[in-house]
C-alpha cells in the first residue's frame, strides 16, 4: 500500500495511454479510404535510406525510458507531471485533428527489396503501421516533448551526456520519419510546431501575476 501511495502518480501515463491505443486503433480501421494525402515538393527530394530504421524504432524505447525515469526515479513529481501534461495534450489533439481531418501519405517505394536486416526491419514497420493518420507527427512530437522534459529536469543539468544524447536521438529520429518515407515534410514541421506551443504553455516562466502576492514584487510595482 505505501509503494502504491508512493508511485500512484506513474498510473497517469499508462491509464491514458490505453485510451489512447483503443482511439489510435479505432482510426486504423477505419481511414482507410477517402482521406486527404498530404504531400509536399520537399517530400520528392528526401531520398529513402532503410538504416534511419534504426533510430526510428528507437524512438519506442526512448519515450517509454524517459517515461519511467520521470515516474520512478526522478526526485520531482512536477518535472513528471510536465512531462505527462505535454504527452497528453499533443497526442490528445493529434487523435483530434485525426478524426477531423482524416490523413495519409503515399511516399513509400514501390519495390523494397528485402536485401538486409534494415530492409527486413522496414518492411515490418509498413506491415504493422499503416500510411494513414499521420498528421501531426506523433513520433516527431513525442520526441521532442521527451527532449524538453529530459533538458528541463533538475537532476540532468550537469549530465552532458543525457542531455546531448537525447538532442541527438531527436534529431535522427525527425530525419528518419522523413527517410523512411513514414512522413511528409508537413507532418514534420507540424509535430515541430505543436511541440514549441505545448512547450511554451508547460514549461514557460510563470507569468507575473502569478508573483502578486510576493511583499517584493508588491513594492517594487505596488509602492506598499
Amino acid at each position: 500500500m505505501e509503494l502504491f501511495k508512493k508511485y500512484r502518480h506513474a498510473l497517469l501515463i499508462p491509464a491514458y495511454g490505453i485510451f489512447y491505443m483503443i482511439c489510435f486503433t479505432y482510426l486504423e480501421r477505419t481511414v482507410v479510404r477517402n482521406y486527404h494525402v498530404i504531400h509536399s515538393p520537399l517530400d520528392d527530394l528526401i531520398p529513402f535510406c532503410e538504416y534511419f530504421i534504426v533510430p526510428y524504432l528507437l524512438w519506442f524505447a526512448y519515450i517509454v525510458l524517459t517515461v519511467v525515469y520521470f515516474a520512478l526515479f526522478n526526485d520531482s513529481k512536477q518535472e513528471y507531471y510536465r512531462l505527462a501534461a505535454n504527452l497528453i495534450i499533443g497526442m490528445s489533439l493529434f487523435l483530434v485533428i485525426s478524426y477531423v481531418y482524416p490523413n495519409g501519405v503515399n511516399l513509400r517505394p514501390e519495390h523494397l527489396a528485402d536485401t538486409n536486416l534494415f530492409t527486413h526491419l522496414v518492411h515490418y514497420i509498413y506491415s504493422h503501421d499503416t500510411p494513414t493518420n499521420v498528421f501531426p507527427s506523433i513520433h516527431v512530437f513525442n520526441s521532442i516533448a521527451c527532449c524538453c522534459a529530459l533538458l528541463n529536469c533538475s537532476k540532468l543539468r550537469k549530465n552532458l551526456l543525457i542531455r546531448c544524447g537525447s538532442v541527438v536521438l531527436t534529431v535522427l529520429i525527425v530525419l528518419s520519419t522523413m527517410f523512411l518515407k513514414q512522413h511528409s515534410v508537413y507532418d514534420v514541421f507540424f509535430g515541430s510546431l505543436l511541440a514549441v506551443v505545448t512547450y511554451w504553455l508547460i514549461y514557460r516562466p510563470a507569468p507575473a501575476w502569478q508573483h502578486a502576492r510576493s511583499p517584493k514584487y508588491d513594492r517594487k510595482y505596488h509602492r506598499i
